[in-house]
């Protein structure tokens, strides 16, 4: 096995953006139907972390997990700085993803909620069967696009010392060999983040055509 203090380049980057894509979909649904929960404690809860986390910068978050947070553990707790920077990148992008998926929830007419526990059907079924197909395929481009937005955040990291596809580019300027490549060297990696951010463009635009969004 390749230790994580190996791992780096665009390898890096997309595990970074894989594992936040896959963990903060979930995440941002729950979040979402949690500011519209009835009950208030979780109500409170989901709204406080939602707008907390959508004031502060990534970067300070990115720092404090990679700096703060290991003051506070005991001596014999490692979390490694790769996972750290996991779990930022993902709850910096639930608490968007959260209100994307909320606005998709507003549009949903009262009356089919009313409708579905009429014929019996509890909370939980409404939500997965009739409320959270509706809203998720109405705001299909939203949430792509925060896909998109995180795969670009994930050049922050190496502010915090990991070596993603952006920093070992910036590396690669520092041997001799390199200088003076500048420009051909960042027009690269600008190539690279381009064709991943229209890949995923692409298939979202084919999935809303596929569901007919937007069609009437």
């Amino acid at each position: 096995t390749v230790s994580t203090t190996n791992w780096g380049g665009l390898l890096l980057t997309l595990i970074l953006a894989a594992v936040g894509i896959v963990v903060c979909f979930p995440l941002g649904v729950l979040l979402a139907l949690g500011r519209r929960s009835q009950l208030p404690a979780i109500k409170w809860v989901s709204t406080i972390y939602i707008e907390t986390i959508r004031g502060v910068p990534l970067v300070t978050i990115l720092f404090m997990g990679s700096i703060i947070f290991p003051i506070f553990m005991p001596g014999d707790f490692q979390l490694d700085k790769v996972i750290r920077a996991m779990i930022a990148l993902t709850l910096f992008s639930a608490a968007y993803m959260a209100e994307n998926v909320r606005g998709g929830l507003q549009a949903i007419p009262q009356g089919q909620i009313e409708a579905a526990q009429a014929v019996g059907l509890t909370y939980p079924k409404t939500m997965l069967f009739i409320v959270l197909p509706q809203a998720l395929r109405s705001v299909i481009p939203a949430i792509v696009g925060q896909f998109i937005s995180l795969f670009k955040d994930t050049s922050l990291v190496t502010i915090v010392g990991l070596q993603d596809l952006l920093g070992i580019a910036r590396s690669i300027l520092g041997n001799p060999k390199w200088q003076g490549y500048y420009v051909e060297l960042y027009l690269f990696v600008a190539a690279i983040y381009f064709v991943f951010c229209y890949a995923m463009s692409y298939v979202s635009r084919k999935i809303e055509a596929d569901l007919g969004v937007g069609k009437h």
